[in-house]
């Protein structure tokens, strides 16, 4: 960033006061009444109902709209392993986001835990507290057994975004990018540079979604994944293939699909060169992409290109997908968020994007027009129609699977964030 710009972004978070949340109260505490009522000897009589039926707990608290964003600090979007607080500024960030785009209540929790199992044991032993738990910035392979555990201990929605929130809007933005090079997802060949928690859920979500692994050419620091190594966690071994492939540039021979999930730079202009005919990249590493869409363009005028980035079309970005996933699944009082619900968030990203763009949308990014395209396969973060389409689907999703603890509200499908409240 600019030395401008870097100032900026901590005067943001300094000024007017420090931080980026706040808790507000939701009723009026103005009387000695109103504070007989909120506290003692009031509050008595919403804990003696929560003691009789625990489902009151929803009547009388705000558990069911407050989501807790979790992390250890291990991985803190691409700057490593900086510890808890380190990663505070994120976990407000996302907390920010809930509220701004979802109307959820959110806060962050950075647990100072000395090994996976201890974060486990302190997250599953507050998670009453929650409607929902979304787990961030957690290094692999930690994270996919934390994950895991906490989901099984856990009977409330836990979600790791960085997995899942990743995957979900990757795999929208791939199935639209292959319809418009006119080739299908159960044929492609995908080369997937990175193999991390993001990569992993990315490639199970496509799977999921009709994606052969046979198909699927992961690579880590060592090279391509392949059935001879044997190093490999189980997450990894998942896509090892039968193949003489070893490195980038033996698997991006006739790919038709590039992921990366990696590092700056690490797709030249000749290897693009060696995909198929009007291949898809998505090159979402950040701040740096793996190429930069100058350098893809200017090597192929038939690429098709994604970005983690905003000042580039196509941004693949988890704002997409967690605030109304959540809000679909809190709005239902959903168990868990299971494969069902995130494959019906893709197809509803999927088909948004084919929609016409509002004009809300157009003057946000300066453009006088947009459409389903090379230029436009997922729908932008400033689309408010994300809010009633997604959590709608995933809602719905979660009634159809049987994690659902209560039917549609009355006031869905949801327009504004007017409509929860």
């Amino acid at each position: 960033m600019s030395e401008d710009l870097k100032q900026a972004a901590l005067d943001y978070h300094e000024f007017p006061r420090p931080g980026k949340i706040s808790v507000e109260l939701t009723t009026s505490a103005a009387t000695a009444r109103d504070l007989a009522l909120a506290y003692s000897p009031g509050v008595a009589e919403p804990v003696r109902e929560i003691a009789r039926d625990p489902e009151n707990v929803f009547r009388y608290t705000a558990k069911g709209n407050l989501v807790a964003v979790i992390t250890n600090g291990s991985a803190i979007l691409g700057l490593g392993d900086l510890g808890p607080l380190a990663s505070k500024p994120v976990m407000e960030g996302k907390s920010l986001l809930f509220k701004k785009f979802a109307g959820i209540d959110s806060i962050d929790i950075e647990v100072d835990a000395e090994s996976p199992q201890a974060f486990i044991d302190t997250v599953a032993r507050i998670a009453e507290t929650f409607g929902g738990i979304n787990l961030e910035d957690i290094k692999a392979p930690e994270c996919f057994e934390i994950e895991r555990v906490l989901i099984d201990r856990c009977n409330i929605p836990v979600f790791h975004d960085d997995q899942h929130g990743t995957a979900i809007v990757t795999a929208a933005g791939m199935i639209n990018a292959l319809d418009i090079a006119g080739k299908k997802l159960d044929e492609a060949k995908i080369v997937t540079l990175g193999a991390g928690a993001a990569a992993s859920a990315c490639m199970k979500l496509l799977i999921n979604m009709g994606a052969k692994v046979e198909n699927i050419y992961m690579l880590d620091r060592k090279g391509v994944i392949h059935s001879g190594r044997e190093d490999l966690t189980p997450e990894k071994a998942i896509f090892a293939t039968e193949t003489d492939k070893r490195t980038l540039d033996d698997a991006i021979d006739g790919a038709d699909v590039f992921v990366g999930l990696s590092g700056p730079n690490l797709l030249s202009a000749d290897q693009l060169k060696k995909m198929a005919a009007t291949p898809v990249v998505f090159a979402c590493a950040n701040p740096d992409p793996e190429i930069l869409p100058s350098v893809a363009h200017a090597a192929r005028n038939d690429v098709i290109m994604a970005t983690g980035r905003s000042d580039f079309p196509n941004q693949v970005n988890n704002v997409l997908g967690f605030p109304f996933i959540f809000r679909g699944a809190l709005d239902v009082r959903a168990s868990a968020i299971n494969e069902e619900m995130k494959e019906a968030a893709v197809r509803a990203l999927v088909d948004l994007a084919k929609e016409p763009v509002p004009q809300d949308v157009l003057d946000a990014y300066g453009l006088e027009s947009l459409e389903f395209g090379p230029e436009y396969i997922i729908p932008k973060p400033t689309d408010t129609r994300l809010f009633g389409a997604l959590s709608m689907a995933v809602a719905q999703a979660a009634i159809d699977t049987g994690v659902a603890r209560l039917p549609l509200p009355a006031h869905y499908p949801l327009t504004t964030l007017a409509d929860i409240v």
